[in-house]
Order: structure tokens, then sequence, then C-alpha cells
């Protein structure tokens, strides 16, 4: 009696739950009783046989070519091969001498005409597979350029089935978003990220703890933002799903890791590193611990300016800050200030600019594409610009549905005056790290100049400080573009702010 080897397959772990193994072993079973054939070993495959590289048939294969038997029992042609490189081996097996038997078809594969027949048949069978695979494609291409992810929901979102946008996960939503907000600060590598990450509770699908290479897929992740990238075509679309996060965290932890912020994270985590350069030379202040003190020094042997200590820069800028330390009567003038440009309508809310800027990126978006049809840039250019053309695009969509109000506009500046008479004492309580981010948002061109220390305020201090000035004009044709600066300034503050607390916490 013959010996023959069984094998049967199916595409996915769910299909050989059901009854299609089961139906498949039957059908041999039957066959090899039939024929007068002994079945000396099983062998069970849950794969696809669109591609090579089946590690269960590749095997079979092995142990049939070693005299394991003396050839092979499938159900049906396409569950033995749907590529022509595991047809061309089955032909291999005919052609050595091996018996290959088809248990639903009646073919010899001994006779030209036999093997003819099977070979159209495995024509027939990866034709399938092609335009099955065209097909899905055209079905994914439609899903996404409805704003549809018709892929598995990156961690922080839950799958709704299919034709429903993805929704935050209400438990490890919130914990991305943290994520990128303590990478955005600059003071976290990804290999100190991790483990922070992991103790505040966020975990994978698994419920396991979040790897280095999951979190770095999610910080480079546009899903996020509200822009579907898919990595196979190198093609972005804009989803219709809710952002976690804006578009402006997304860049700035983007421009982060590709070290365009100049952002390190340093051993000793000196307070002002990189912050303070010395005005003749340009070379950056490096700080060095001595005797239980911080030094910066300029590293520029024949310069004149040679070293600072820390305790001096905090004093001059704990001296700038007092500059801003504001009365009850100064908000009060700023305030009202504000409360006739907006009455009058001079200032123009972000919602109302949107529609105007939604429509310049859709022009610029269609001279690109004009660019890319005309070969005049090549296909990673043009996906590169088209994805930020895209989030410019989801940042505006999401302030034009932002129907301010004047009484909310205002709000946000009284907000924003608080914050500001407050920012000495916030500097005074703060950790070292907010600190830092407090002098690198309040001040500006931080120079030293042999032992003196020099700091000016920043713009938007400035815009202030020149509110308070009686000969400031209350016709001033600039108080739209003051109020956007002011209220960028108050969105950052106020982030400062819930990051110290979170801390204190």
């Amino acid at each position: 009696m013959k010996t023959c080897f069984a094998y049967i397959r199916v595409s996915t772990v769910k299909q050989g739950d059901g009854v299609s193994l089961e139906a498949q072993r039957e059908a041999i079973t039957l066959f090899a009783q039939r024929h007068d054939i002994a079945i000396s070993k099983w062998f069970e495959e849950k794969e696809t046989a669109a591609k090579k590289g089946r590690p269960i048939f590749n095997r079979m294969v092995s142990e049939l070519q070693k005299g394991g038997a003396n050839g092979l029992i499938a159900h049906r042609i396409d569950r033995g091969a749907r590529n022509f490189a595991d047809w061309a081996r089955i032909g291999e097996l005919a052609d050595a001498g091996f018996d290959i038997h088809f248990a639903t078809e009646s073919l010899d594969f001994r006779s030209r005409g036999g093997r003819l027949a099977a070979d159209v048949q495995a024509v027939v069978a990866a034709d399938y597979i092609r335009n099955l695979r065209e097909e899905c494609i055209k079905g994914l291409n439609g899903r996404l350029k409805q704003g549809f992810y018709p892929f598995k929901a990156p961690l922080g979102y839950n799958d709704n089935g299919g034709g429903k946008p993805k929704t935050i996960d209400p438990v490890r939503g919130p914990l991305v978003k943290t994520m990128f907000e303590l990478y955005a600060t600059g003071n976290y590598s990804l290999w100190s990220l991790v483990p922070e990450i992991n103790g505040r509770g966020l975990r994978n699908e698994r419920g396991q703890p979040v790897s280095k290479q999951g979190v770095e897929k999610m910080l480079r992740n546009p899903f996020y933002a509200g822009i579907m990238f898919v990595k196979s075509s190198g093609k972005s679309y804009p989803g219709i799903h809710k952002p976690l996060i804006s578009v402006d965290l997304y860049r700035k932890v983007a421009d982060i890791r590709e070290g365009r912020d100049n952002k390190k994270v340093t051993k000793h985590g000196h307070r002002y590193r990189g912050l303070f350069r010395c005005m003749h030379c340009d070379q950056a202040m490096i700080p060095e611990k001595q005797k239980g003190r911080v030094y910066y020094r300029c590293q520029l042997k024949p310069c004149i300016t040679k070293t600072v200590r820390e305790d001096m820069i905090e004093a001059e800028v704990q001296s700038l800050l007092k500059r801003f330390v504001l009365s009850d009567r100064q908000v009060e003038i700023i305030y009202q200030k504000f409360v006739a440009w907006v009455e009058a309508g001079q200032v123009l809310d972000q919602a109302e600019k949107a529609p105007f800027e939604i429509i310049k990126l859709k022009e610029r978006l269609s001279r690109l594409t004009d660019k890319y049809v005309d070969e005049m840039i090549d296909t990673e250019i043009y996906q590169a610009k088209k994805t930020e053309i895209l989030l410019d695009t989801k940042k505006w969509e999401a302030l034009a549905a932002q129907t301010t109000k004047k009484g909310e506009r205002l709000a946000q500046i009284r907000k924003f005056l608080e914050l500001v008479r407050s920012l000495y004492t916030q500097y005074v309580s703060a950790l070292a790290e907010q600190k830092r981010e407090i002098v690198k948002m309040a001040t500006s061109n931080r120079l030293v100049d042999r032992k003196n220390i020099m700091i000016e305020p920043p713009e938007w201090l400035l815009m202030i400080e020149s509110l308070l000035d009686p000969a400031y004009s209350e016709q001033c044709n600039t108080t739209s573009r003051t109020f956007d600066a002011l209220i960028e300034q108050y969105e950052s503050l106020a982030q400062l702010g819930n990051l110290q607390k979170a801390h204190q916490h």
C-alpha cells in the first residue's frame, strides 16, 4: 500500500476554528480509502497560499524529498498553492516521481493532459488571488478617501466595526496623549520615556507594558493628529476620526525626534544648558559643576568671557520676570483695551480666519499635485509636502469648529493676563525643568558679556508692556495679530501650568 502525506490548509486562524479544516480532512480520508492509500502523516496549516514561504508546506516538501512518503494528497489545487513558486515545487515533486493527488479533482498528474489541466487550474487560482488583491486594494483606498481607517486602530483608539470611525479609548487615549506631551518637553529620551509612561499605566493590546519600538512607532504616527498614513503606499489621507493631539503638538514631537529643536537630555540636567551664548564669540555657554556650584563657561580659550555662576543667571531671570508682575489696575487697563477692540470688531477670530486659510491650503495642494503630475517633483517629496498640507488643513478645520464667542475670547485674555502676572511666582516655585521651560518662553537674546548677563523679554511680553503705554494707539491696525500672538502664548503657558501640576501630583 502506498503512503502519502495529507495537507490541509485555511487562510486564517478564524477559518481554522470553523468546519473548513474538518471538511478537508474528511474528503482526503475518503479519497485515500477509495484509492487504497495509507496516510502516514497530516500537515495542517493556517496560512494564506497567496505568497510563498508557508512553514508547514515547506516542511512537508522537505520530508517528502527525504523519502518520508510516496506522495501527497491535498483537498484542491488552491489548497496546495495559489502562487507560481509553490506550484513549481509541486511540479518538481511530480517530476521526481512522487504521486500528487487532489481529493476533489480527477487529475492524472502522470499524464501530459492531466498536468496541463492542473497547470491551467493553478493559473486560474493565482489569477483569482491577484484579482482579489486588486479589489481589496480598491476597497481600502475607497475607505481611506472617505476618511475611514480600514486597519487595526492604533493604541489609544478603539475599533468600532466596518464603516465607522475609530474612537478614542477612554483609558489608554489620555495616557497616549500624556506620552506625547512629556516627550514634547524635551526632558525625555525614548529610553527614559518608556518606563515613565509604563509607570503611569499605559499598556498595549495584550495588556503588557509598551516597548521602546512601540513608543517610537506611536510618536511617528500622524493618525493621532488626524492624518492617516499608509506605509505600504507612502500615501496620506485626512481622517474623520477625532484627533487625540493637536497638530502643533505632533509637529513639536517630530522636531524633537529629528533633532530640529536642539533639545538634548543630559546626564546632569543643568537648568540653563544651551540657553545662553557668549556675546563675543557666539559660542554656547557650557555648564559644569565645581565645588558644589554650577558655572557656565565659554569654551573658546582666547575669549574674554570666562565663566558666570548659575545663581547669577537665576537672579537676572527673576529680575526680568518681576518686571511683568502686573497689578490689578494694569490688568484692567490691558483687558479694557481688548474689550474695546473686540466690540469694535477689530479682532478677527481664528475661527473666522479658518475658511480663508483652508481655501489657501487647497490651492497649495492643487499646485503641488500639478507639479507632481508634470514630474517636477518625485513621489517622496510630493507625499511629504502633501502630509504637511493635510496637517495644516486639519489644524484650521479644528479652529473652524471652535465657534468662539466674544465673551469667550475676552475670557481667554483675562486668564492669559492672570497667567502673566503669576509668571514670576510660578518660576520661583517651579522645578528645574519647568524653570527651564519658562526661561525659554519668557526670555530672548540670552547673552553673557564677561561677567555680565543680558536677557531681553520676548516680543509677546513687550506687547503686554506696550499696551500699558498711554501713547499706544487705540486704533492700532495690528490688534488681530496681537491678539493671536497672545492667545498662542496663553495656550503655551496653560500647558506649562498643567505639566507643573502633574509633576506636583
